[in-house]
């Protein structure tokens, strides 16, 4: 009996899903290196045999700025048909539900619409000593996990439970960065927060049970991400206090994955950070439970996360990591950054590449960052 005929009836078992294993199916295309193998062990280590035997064929291996232009081109364009369409809509429009006058700026809360896709709730925020007809860049600021979705991002510590974990995390990148003069949008990602009703989960993690509800219907919560991500892009270009070539992406954990999918993919993002996401799915799925808002299928047969951050060189990013961030796993943490600069030292450009390490945990930071966006965006 096949891997394949063992594992599909336990896909529909939640309990297998909550251990993370469909994860690891998914992103390993159902165990292609391990096919006519008899199964002798538990699942687990299966999918641990499975992983070390990742192929991962389109690991950059070139020296020059032609090679890796050339590796580039033909990596996103195998991680465009692995995603599938992430474009956002040409024709939407943009609902005013309420308008928050504050003491340095205005919290503008939108609701992107279009036809044919869901609705995305978006905070956009605007300095208020813009003077008229000035100009300014634009960041898009991306939460990571969390019940609270978007709402910690720009500093709502008058609802219940977000001034904690604004606290915790030093959360409110979005309220940082407009104080700093930045018009910023901060969108609701699926599934969290306004965008999830976590009750009809009955305990079970809603990024598991989405990429499995979504997979059926031939799409992926990362791709619906990327797309929303893309369309705040749109929103901030289409906005008369923003510099429309000068745009700028920052988020943590999730929020720092999303940062480096939708910078990879999208040029308009001229300099990023990405903070608490510097790990790959390889060990991610080998060691812990991943979340299945961040899985790829199919990824590993071809590259992991490292890859796609090395589409963002030659741009200027910061890699923020926490001295005691207990996501981030020394050993693979070194192979994600040398694959990350093996990319930009052959197109050689190794300043735009900044490995922010500081002392504390699973957090965001921005000592490194926020000069870093003025240098290059003001």
């Amino acid at each position: 009996m096949t891997i394949e005929k063992i594992l599909m009836p336990l896909v529909s078992h939640w309990g297998f899903i909550r251990n993370g294993a469909v994860l690891a199916v998914s992103a390993l295309g159902f165990f292609t290196g391990l096919r006519g193998e008899s199964p002798k062990r538990l699942v687990d280590s299966d999918i641990g045999t499975a992983l070390d035997k990742a192929r991962l064929s389109m690991l950059f291996q070139g020296k020059t700025a032609e090679e890796c232009k050339q590796w580039q081109k033909k990596f996103k364009t195998k991680l465009n048909e692995l995603l599938g369409d992430s474009t956002p809509p040409e024709t939407w429009k943009a609902t005013v539900e309420e308008v928050v006058q504050l003491d340095d700026h205005v919290r503008h809360h939108l609701l992107l619409e279009a036809d044919g896709v869901p609705s995305v709730p978006v905070y956009l925020l605007i300095p208020k000593n813009l003077t008229k007809g000035e100009k300014t860049p634009g960041i898009l600021c991306v939460h990571g996990h969390g019940e609270f979705g978007y709402d910690p991002i720009v500093g709502r510590s008058d609802l219940p439970g977000v001034k904690e974990a604004i606290q915790k995390s030093h959360y409110d990148y979005g309220l940082q960065f407009v104080r700093k003069g930045y018009v910023v949008a901060a969108p609701c990602m699926v599934p969290f927060g306004r965008r999830v009703n976590r009750k009809k989960y009955g305990g079970q993690d809603p990024c598991a049970v989405t990429l499995v509800r979504m997979q059926a219907l031939g799409q992926l919560p990362i791709t619906a991400n990327l797309r929303d991500l893309r369309w705040c892009l749109d929103l901030l270009q289409s906005r008369p206090e923003v510099k429309a070539d000068k745009l700028g992406c920052a988020g943590l954990s999730y929020g720092g994955r999303m940062t480096m999918m939708v910078t990879a993919m999208d040029q308009r993002i001229k300099v990023a950070s990405v903070s608490g996401a510097l790990n790959l799915l390889q060990e991610r799925l080998s060691r812990r439970y991943s979340c299945g808002a961040q899985v790829i299928p199919n990824l590993l047969q071809y590259g992991d996360y490292s890859e796609i951050g090395s589409l963002i060189a030659p741009r200027p990013c910061v890699w923020e990591t926490g001295s005691m961030d207990g996501l981030i796993v020394p050993k693979w943490d070194d192979v994600f950054r040398k694959r990350l600069q093996n990319a930009y030292q052959a197109l050689r450009m190794e300043k735009n590449l900044v490995f922010d390490r500081f002392e504390g945990a699973h957090r965001w930071n921005g000592k490194v960052a926020y000069p870093l966006f003025g240098k290059v965006l003001k």
